[in-house]
């Protein structure tokens, strides 16, 4: 009867932990990707929160017809994606400057029907074959430039210097699938 009672305990003990791996995995992912930014660990957190209140601000005003991404990399925001009218465009980007610490915004929004799945779609496999790129061409730490792809026209962010800026745009304008690169980056002196 002991052994009966230690082995359900262990089993259910087990379970607990199991169920805890995804987030100490998470965790850890968080805390590895914080640890290879120049943003500070609390920085990147605010552009977490910026990007969460904008997502609920966006999409509470301009409703299912519009498709904007909200992306924050050092309290500096960039609106992508579409909207149906051109009132929409100021709109968003008003929205935005409500929230709390937001430095600067690059409104990037076209106007027009939302794009497609397949698009999308695209656009993501773009943003990997980039940051793919940038891994294998290893001519600075793929972590310092966040890739985000609307359309297939390339969006990096990050804070670099002016050399890991023009290579981190070369090595992207040099990726089938790209029509064009925008650079939104912060530089270091």
């Amino acid at each position: 009867m002991r052994n009966i009672t230690k082995l359900i305990l262990s089993a259910a003990l087990l379970s607990q932990l199991v169920a805890c791996a995804p987030v100490i995995v998470g965790g850890a992912a968080a805390g590895g990707a914080m640890a290879a930014d120049r943003r500070t660990s609390g920085i990147y957190l605010e552009d977490e929160n910026i990007e969460l209140k904008a997502f609920k601000k966006v999409e509470t005003n301009l409703g299912e017809e519009a498709h904007v991404n909200v992306t924050s990399y050092n309290r500096n925001v960039l609106l992508t994606g579409e909207v149906p009218v051109a009132e929409s465009k100021p709109k968003a980007e008003a929205l935005i400057k409500e929230i709390e610490n937001v430095r600067n915004i690059t409104n990037e929004i076209a106007v027009g029907p939302k794009s497609t799945l397949s698009s999308r779609s695209n656009d993501t496999f773009i943003t990997s074959k980039v940051k793919t790129k940038f891994v294998t061409e290893n001519k600075f730490p793929a972590n310092y430039v966040k890739v985000v792809t609307e359309n297939s026209v390339v969006y990096l962010l990050g804070i670099v210097t002016k050399e890991e800026g023009e290579a981190a745009a070369e090595i992207a304008s040099n990726v089938d699938g790209v029509s064009r690169v925008v650079k939104v980056f912060e530089y270091l002196p």
